[in-house]
């Protein structure tokens, strides 16, 4: 067996006979495929019309081969499965070749939907196996001469009655994400990866301030933040630090240094409620904040703590000049290691807390979220790996370091990685934001549909042209909206998925690649969906309302597993037995897969009201009313479903609106009939009007589930 080949799930290998289904499949796979199998019969299965190789054909023609064709068009795939059935004897494996075709890096399934429908369809025991090439996903901090070429996880045996192509899938991001989890990588130090890539990418590599427009090198915001972090430690006991600062170069340095002291980074969200700030400090033991004089005096309304607890970035700097210059000089003549250990940095690691985070509190009281520095590698590495940035292209950082996506993707990730950053601090100041854009050539935007709206409002078209990915989440993206958006901006913005819980990024819409000669392309974005799993992830589906298991294509309450996922709410355990059960974490989101991986969205649980024993997803009755009212969502958003008390029914759905007119009950009862007529079932049908100013959002961009109930029920 090559040495370059690792083998996970050894022990799922039947003694009996199975058709092997690999999401991939290159030649050198094939003959690893051959070793693995060693001493049995193996037939090799192509689809008529596959494109192969010329090593590959080679391969399959030799005197002793056995390799049969089939099609993914038969009427009659029970009866090709039994005429393959006597290959299976004596132990004989039938392994399918997907062959060539043009995908985007990462992907770990090359076969279509109408492919794997058919193969399920034969009537065999199948047995999934992902091939994964670490390379192709390999994060900075990895060395890749030391990695192996390919990875198979074999996931376990399905017996031939319960063989369906989710079935298969599901197994398959199972055994990817045993495969993805192994990696040594995940063992290592947040704080380690941060100084190894901003040393290795510190003179070409920059930070664009649009605050004032000043441009900073990585090795000069590595110094500082080293010559800070010395600081800190002084400063404070307490194992967490607050920081209360925009996205911007005072941010990172803050981040950074609190880091580089061997302490955790806490975010204040300043844009919540004193309650939720006060609850937030106490939940993070917090003595001490770094903060900067502008931003106090901008934010005169958050509840600061006393001065003496906090810290002023910009009077500690300038003091630091020296420390700073002379870290500069250590970091270009010394390797990492020796950094590490006159600082003290990687004490820490794996498993350990590296970052608090809180969520948003949409629907209750902000929970602690710590991330592990696993968490965090793994999820720099698996947003990382499906992007596929240069070093020489640049990410727009305006979404708050508050907000998981800001905190993982405009702060970690840029300086692991190499990604040239431009902050501002605000996502709502869309017209700023563009010039940037347009100023600096920026290639990604990560928003929110709320935040787009700015941009249509505000936005001269050529002030965009740079963008290659405008990538949207944190709320459903209305395809009114996005069609729009590509109409005047040429470019189509696509939408993601994630949680704090998650580290955040779990699923994301991608440009498709190129098609090249003869091989099928593997799509790699479906609107209406939030994409395909970044690498790494494992989903299963239970029935909201039973919590039994149900199939993935079937809508269900998502549970994911990966190296992303968080560890447990912080001083939490009866809310973190709640929604992780044996590795698996429950998402609160319902939703489905499709045949081709893509997974849709269709509502919180916390966003479905339980009307007379039937579940209804406030999301779907709204994307109906906004259908049947023709209401303009590409500005603002404009309605609103709630669940309210009902005496005979559970609940019911009230509708909160800014568009309504003097006549509530009758446009109350002109809506029903308008839904009905579209097919939508009277208990849907929202019950009461209530008209509203505007529909609370909290600054995230996100519908404030919590605002909009009290509304309801005042």
């Amino acid at each position: 067996m090559s040495k370059k080949l690792e083998i996970l799930g050894k022990q799922n290998i039947p003694t009996e006979g199975a058709l092997v289904i690999p999401g991939r499949l290159d030649f050198h796979e094939m003959l690893q495929m051959e070793q693995l199998f060693s001493g049995r019969k193996i037939t090799w299965l192509c689809e008529e019309n596959v494109v192969l190789d010329d090593a590959v054909r080679n391969f399959l023609e030799r005197e002793g081969v056995t390799a049969v064709a089939f099609s993914a068009k038969d009427t009659a795939p029970a009866a090709v499965g039994d005429n393959l059935r006597g290959n299976l004897e004596k132990g004989g494996v039938i392994i399918y070749l997907a062959g060539q075709v043009c995908s985007n890096s990462g992907d770990c399934c090359h076969i279509s939907a109408p492919v794997i429908k058919q193969l399920c369809a034969l009537g065999l025991p199948v047995l999934p196996i992902s091939v994964s090439k670490p390379a192709e996903i390999a994060s900075a901090p990895e060395n890749t001469t030391k990695l192996p070429d390919t990875i198979f996880s074999i996931g376990e045996l399905i017996p031939a009655k319960e063989v369906s192509s989710a079935a298969w899938r599901q197994a398959l991001l199972l055994a990817e994400e045993a495969a993805f989890s192994s990696r040594s990588f995940l063992n290592g130090s947040l704080p380690m990866a941060l100084l190894a890539g901003l040393k290795k990418h510190g003179s070409s590599t920059k930070l664009y301030d649009g605050t004032d427009d000043s441009e900073l090198t990585f090795d000069k915001v590595l110094a500082a933040a080293l010559a800070f972090s010395v600081e800190l430690k002084q400063l404070t006991k307490k194992k967490r630090v607050g920081i209360i600062l925009p996205p911007g170069k005072g941010g990172m340095v803050a981040n950074l240094a609190v880091l580089f002291a061997g302490k955790i980074p806490v975010n204040i969200n300043f844009t919540a409620s004193h309650s939720a700030i006060q609850s937030s400090i106490r939940q993070a033991d917090l003595d001490k904040f770094i903060t900067a004089d502008p931003f106090v005096r901008k934010v005169s309304s958050f509840p600061w703590p006393p001065n003496r607890d906090l810290i002023f970035i910009e009077r500690s700097l300038p003091k630091l000049k020296k420390k700073i210059i002379r870290w500069v000089i250590l970091c270009k003549i010394l390797p990492t290691s020796v950094i590490a250990r006159m600082i003290g940095i990687g004490k820490s690691s794996g498993d350990d807390e590296a970052v608090l985070l809180f969520t948003s509190g949409s629907s209750g009281e902000p929970k602690g979220v710590p991330l592990s520095h696993r968490n965090v590698l793994a999820n720099v590495c698996q947003f990382g790996s499906r992007i596929c940035l240069g070093h020489e292209t640049k990410i727009l950082g305006c979404l708050p370091l508050f907000h998981s996506f800001g905190s993982t993707v405009t702060l970690w990730y840029p300086c692991i990685e190499g990604v040239n950053l431009v902050t501002y601090p605000s996502p709502l100041e869309t017209k700023r934001l563009a010039e940037l854009i347009n100023m600096h050539g920026v290639n990604m935007l990560l928003s929110t549909p709320t935040f787009l709206r700015g941009y249509m409002r505000r936005v001269k078209p050529e002030h965009l042209k740079s963008l290659d990915y405008v990538v949207t989440g944190a709320e459903k993206l209305p395809e009114s909206l996005a069609t729009s958006f590509k109409e005047k901006f040429g470019i189509l913005p696509m939408e993601g998925y994630g949680l704090t819980e998650t580290s955040p990024a779990t699923n994301v819409n991608l440009p498709s690649p190129e098609k090249e000669g003869d091989a099928p392309v593997i799509e790699s974005n479906r609107f209406g969906s939030v994409g395909k799993f970044l690498p790494g992830m494992a989903v299963k589906m239970t029935n909201p309302a039973t919590g039994k298991p149900s199939p993935i294509n079937e809508q269900g309450t998502i549970w994911l597993r990966g190296a992303n996922i968080f560890p447990g709410y912080l001083g939490d355990e009866k809310k973190t037995n709640e929604v992780i059960k044996d590795g698996w974490f429950n998402t609160g989101d319902i939703g489905r897969l499709d045949d081709d991986g893509f997974l849709y969205i269709e509502g919180r649980l916390s966003r479905f009201s339980k009307i007379a024993g039937e579940m209804v997803p406030h999301e779907t009755v709204e994307a109906a009313i906004t259908k049947v009212l023709g209401l303009d969502q590409e500005t603002e958003r404009k309605i609103a479903v709630v669940g309210i008390p009902d005496e005979q029914k559970g609940e019911a759905i009230a509708l909160l609106t800014t568009v309504c007119g003097p006549t509530l009950e009758q446009e109350c009862i002109d809506l029903r009939y308008k839904l009905m007529d579209e097919g939508m079932p009277s208990l849907w049908c929202p019950k009461l009007f209530i008209p509203t100013d505007e529909i609370p959002i909290l600054a995230s961009g996100k519908l404030d589930i919590k605002a909009c109930q009290q509304l309801a029920e005042r």
